[in-house]
């Protein structure tokens, strides 16, 4: 088959392959977001399972084995993940389809943002399950901090007694949003950002315009780059950064009233990538995230303090904690707009 992973990735790979038959029971792969994790644990996965493997290990994709993998069909094979993520997957294969769904269904229950204890229970079951052709048995588990605390107690208990033969992949961005627990049961396997020049190229390859700036943007991530790129949300992003260029509380007000509908995380991590481009002009000069703004973020940071700029940043990670559960959109909104324009005033 085809290999499907980017090119930044095939360093990780050909480590990943040194493991062998020495594979660990439970591989945890950490990243920044936006770079391709869960893809390729997918395909490690899909090449663990490969009944015929090429010799750099990846999965052959003719085998009666990868056409299961490729249908999620393989009687080996768990993904576990949040349900709204099957949502949005189902959405985007379904088009139109899906959304008359959608509209029809706003009664129903929201899909859950975590990964619940009975997700992880169901796969009790499966483990005890003799494998289907006396192979490995996958489990893919992302993204791993939204399991929740009673799933993640439960899945500590199947690390510390693993099934024989049994593999967990487990994905992550923030290691420090899991159990120290999770941590120390699994083997930490870093994968890192590409280089500048290959996510700009890889960009350009996918037609994106101004790639610099959407890649700036994103700290360096190609995939979140593409993605916010065609995000539907360039215009509030862009309304956004304009209007903390002119601080103040009538401003704040206004944002969030436009705002209190948008995804709180996403929001909430424009404000901290702003803050920071702040104090590090402040203290050296340079902007990592908004460059084209470059002008309007010197004139911010020649009127805020270092110390309120740090006060700032750590009340803005402290909110982004908690941003998929605010109680009230537009008062958490308000109340982080407000904090930011005391910096200026």
């Amino acid at each position: 088959m085809t290999n499907p992973l980017y090119h930044w990735q095939e360093s990780a790979w050909q480590q990943l392959q040194q493991f062998g038959e020495r594979l660990p029971h439970a591989i945890l792969l950490h990243g920044p977001e936006g770079i391709g994790k869960t893809l390729f644990a997918e395909h490690f996965a899909q090449s663990l399972l490969c009944e015929t493997p090429a010799a750099d290990g990846h999965a052959c994709g003719s085998c009666l084995s990868c056409g299961w993998f490729s249908q999620y069909s393989h009687p080996d094979y768990r993904r576990v993940r949040p349900e709204l993520l099957d949502e949005e997957e189902s959405a985007g294969v379904e088009g139109e389809a899906a959304e008359s769904d959608k509209k029809t269904a706003k009664a129903s229950k929201a899909p859950s943002k975590e990964i619940v204890i009975n997700q992880i229970r169901a796969l009790t079951d499966f483990m005890n399950l003799s494998t289907h052709r006396s192979g490995r048995r996958l489990i893919v588990l992302y993204p791993a901090e939204a399991l929740n605390v009673p799933a993640a107690n439960a899945l500590l208990k199947s690390l510390e007694e693993p099934s024989k033969n049994t593999v967990f992949v487990l994905v992550t961005n923030s290691l420090d949003r899991l159990l120290p627990t999770i941590l120390s049961r699994c083997h930490k396997f870093g994968m890192g950002m590409p280089g500048k020049e290959e996510a700009l190229a890889w960009l350009k390859s996918q037609k994106v315009d101004d790639a610099e700036s959407w890649l700036a943007q994103q700290g360096g991530a190609p995939l979140a780059a593409y993605q916010a790129s065609q995000s539907e949300g360039k215009a509030e992003l862009d309304d956004f950064l304009r209007q903390l260029c002119k601080p103040g509380p009538d401003s704040s007000l206004k944002i969030a009233e436009k705002m209190q509908k948008m995804d709180m995380p996403t929001t909430v991590s424009w404000m901290q990538r702003w803050l920071y481009d702040i104090f590090s002009f402040k203290q050296t000069g340079r902007i990592r995230y908004y460059p084209r703004y470059q002008k309007e973020l010197a004139i911010l940071a020649g009127r805020a303090g270092s110390t309120e700029l740090l006060q700032a940043i750590k009340s803005t990670d402290e909110r982004q904690a908690i941003a998929s559960h605010p109680l009230a959109a537009k008062l958490f909104i308000e109340d982080m707009l407000l904090d930011y324009s005391a910096l200026f005033h």
